[in-house]
């Protein structure tokens, strides 16, 4: 049975379930129950999203190298996987369910497995010799809790070990303090020298990593009745992640029961909605930055690691990774009670220890919390369920029918010592470090009907909000701040009005910075045309891209020149998500009138010398500096174009301190991207939903829906779905 136009009818556990596409290829579900709706949703991304699924799956279980290739990258995929064990505790974390969630992941498998075992596999594993086994609801928490590690956490801990190299490569303490600003602790230049830091992955790894699905950069927003036309809050949502790829990360539903309609996006290989709306509340999220991470240093030797009464044992973990057409490799992990060890502790030294605060006894309060939602009928309701999120940091955005707007941070915090920011590797020995457990989930950052009526997230330091520190390293406020500038400036909000905001290019940034460069622009053509920009980065404006040589240059020039080499900052631009992440950090310093980065140099010479440097470009429209292709998850590149599996190339729009960011860089030789993975505005005064997305509802590349809604959300264009 192929879901097409035609009605698929199944027999759910309660009562017959309807399968049916909508116009615009949208799967719709209709049932009389949670369960039902499961069963039909799991069906659905068998049918639709296979491929990407039990790709998936093979990844997090660190089954590569087994089932798709037995090469180098894939073994390091596989031992990283194996080493995180994202899910120690599998069988602790199913006896926490709530008996209708359980329920609902048991259906979802076996409507995922119904349509698998009772249909042909699709050709790309049938090409690979791939037999899979059947979904599990195992797989979905592992799942569940990937999203919450994978470029989130992962990210925190990417700039961590960033400082450590910094210290251990003399850096004055006045820079490292102006650089991060949360660093609270004393440093022990002599301790961190002694560090062996461990290789990083094999960077052809970084590839596949780079398919699992992660949220990145994102706003959401919301508006009280008193500031719109229908005098119900709106709330719009857009989650930055990899937009590069086919099929997109999410697959658009709606979900109909008798008394209430379930209309946003799933993430394939879970039952539910991630973002959307019900008949009742409207939700959305981004990341919220905050620390789950700590690094501990442990002085190893003989496979064991000090402590004041003596030598202790790690836990070992031996881990066997199967080979496709090779020998199995063992894999061996060491733990102790701060984590993972980062090195080998028979070869005597000073090594990190990654600790994740979601690692243990976690899991499935996230998705009781998740599949609960579509039964909250308000914010408060809501807010709670959110509070259950462990695994998962994020800044959640709420409103409901009855007029109210919140906002809820989730996540598992660290309660760290006084004067521990979380920000530096700690001795593993001194337990005046460790942290007592975790923050009590009602100190985290929360906001209920503010008095203006607006909320706004953006990935921006949102402390103020709360009665602990989650954050200690956030990205800039520009993005957050413009959208709130752009909801104050008039009353009677409309849902084409957050269409506009969606879209708008202006930048914060380049404000800020331009007020220091174009006093300095010299009366030559590209100076001129640069000192005329409107600092919005249309894809026609040459302004845009000589701001952005300048701004590179002069990273270049205050960062490379005066402290870690233009070498090392090009890698960083060029090869890391590090400056996408953090670069309002480099803003500050920028900004400034005098620095220790600027090494006794006045602020405008620097900025003389990045503007020389800069300008001494050929200009060219900006959007002919942005083109990317929307690449194919298994195919991606290694097919000519003509055969449709990769699809572009286009101009990706935005920057990365606009509403949309549409940030690139280059990841172990793949372009990647943060831009919007899909849009979608909740007007509470109605039921529709309007959306866009880079994809479309199937990962089928021979079906009409592979690519549908790529065009729409280039072009501004919204689907209704009611």
């Amino acid at each position: 049975m192929k879901l097409k136009y035609k009605e698929v009818i199944l027999e759910g556990a309660d009562d017959r379930i309807s399968l049916k596409r909508n116009d615009h290829g949208i799967p719709v579900i209709r049932a009389t129950s949670f369960t039902d709706l499961a069963f039909g949703l799991g069906w659905i991304h068998a049918s639709d999203r296979q491929l990407q699924t039990l790709l998936t799956r093979i990844l997090l279980k660190g089954q590569a190298a087994e089932h798709l290739k037995g090469n180098a990258e894939l073994i390091a995929v596989d031992q990283y996987m194996r080493t995180m064990n994202f899910l120690p505790d599998p069988q602790q974390e199913v006896a926490k369910l709530e008996h209708d969630v359980k329920e609902q992941l048991k259906a979802y498998a076996r409507g995922f497995n119904y349509y698998l075992f009772n249909n042909r596999l699709v050709y790309e594993f049938k090409l690979l010799g791939y037999k899979p086994d059947p979904w599990d609801i195992i797989d979905t928490l592992v799942l569940g809790k990937v999203i919450g590690f994978i470029g989130l956490a992962e990210a925190q801990g990417n700039m961590e070990k960033f400082l450590l190299q910094m210290i251990q490569h003399d850096f004055k303490e006045d820079k490292l303090r102006e650089l991060f600003p949360y660093l609270t602790e004393e440093i022990d230049y002599e301790l961190c020298k002694k560090v062996k830091l461990a290789p990083a992955l094999l960077p052809e790894s970084l590839k596949w990593l780079g398919k699992l699905p992660r949220f990145i950069a994102s706003n959401n927003w919301a508006v009280s009745g008193t500031h719109t036309f229908s005098g119900k809050p709106i709330l719009c949502g857009d989650p930055h992640l990899e937009v590069n790829r086919l099929p997109a990360v999410w697959q658009e539903i709606v979900m109909i029961l008798p008394d209430n309609k379930l209309t946003g996006i799933s993430i394939p290989g879970a039952p539910g909605l991630v973002l959307g709306r019900t008949s009742n509340i409207a939700w959305s999220a981004t990341y919220s930055f905050m620390d789950m991470l700590d690094y501990r240093i442990e002085y190893c030797r003989d496979g064991k690691y000090k402590r004041k009464e003596g030598w202790k044992d790690f836990d070992l973990r031996q881990e066997i990774i199967q080979v496709k057409k090779g020998q199995p490799l063992t894999l061996k992990v060491y733990e102790n009670e701060h984590g993972v060890l980062e090195g080998d502790p028979y070869e005597e030294g000073y090594y990190l220890v990654l600790g994740w605060s979601a690692s243990n006894n976690c899991g499935a309060n996230d998705l009781n919390g998740i599949l609960n939602l579509a039964k909250a009928r308000s914010v408060k309701e809501a807010m709670e369920l959110f509070k259950m999120f462990d695994a998962s940091s994020l800044n959640h955005v709420i409103a409901d029918t009855q007029g109210n707007i919140g906002y809820q941070m989730s996540g598992r915090q660290f309660n760290r010592p006084a004067g521990v920011s979380g920000l530096m590797p700690l001795p593993g020995w001194d337990h005046k470090y460790d942290s007592n457990g975790f923050i009590d989930k009602d100190k985290l950052p929360a906001l209920y009907n503010p008095d203006d009526g607006i909320i706004v997230t953006a990935n921006q330091d949102l402390n103020y909000l709360g009665k602990s520190n989650p954050i200690n390293l956030a990205m800039g406020a520009y993005r957050a701040e413009r959208i709130k500038a752009l909801l104050s400036r008039k009353q009677g909000l409309t849902v084409d009005d957050m269409k506009n905001i969606h879209y708008d290019l202006y930048s914060l940034q380049a404000q800020s910075l331009m007020e220091i460069i174009r006093p300095l622009l010299p009366d030559t053509p590209n100076g001129r045309i640069l000192k005329e920009w409107d600092l919005c980065y249309e894809k026609d404006s040459t302004g845009a891209m000589l701001f952005e040589s300048i701004y590179l240059a002069l990273i270049r020039v205050v960062f490379g020149d005066n402290a870690l080499g233009r070498d090392v900052v090009d890698f960083i631009l060029k090869e890391t998500s590090l400056f996408n992440d953090y670069y309002a950090n480099l803003d500050a310093i920028l900004l400034k009138e005098e620095s220790a980065w600027f090494e006794g140099k006045k602020r405008d010479d620097l900025f003389n010398q990045a503007i020389c440097e800069g300008l001494n470009v050929v200009p060219r429209p900006y959007g002919k500096t942005r083109q990317i292709m929307l690449r194919h998850l298994l195919f991606g590149e290694q097919l000519p174009l003509f055969l449709g599996y990769d699809y572009g190339p286009i101009e990706l729009p935005g920057c990365r301190a606009t509403i949309p960011q549409g940030q690139i860089f280059t990841s172990a030789g793949r372009t990647t991207t943060f831009s919007p993975s899909y849009r979608f505005i909740a007007d509470m005064a109605g039921s529709e939903l309007h959306s866009n997305i880079p994809g479309g509802p199937t990962d089928r590349r021979f079906s009409r829906w592979y690519t549908t809604d790529i065009q729409n959300w280039l072009d501004g264009v919204y689907k209704v779905l009611d």
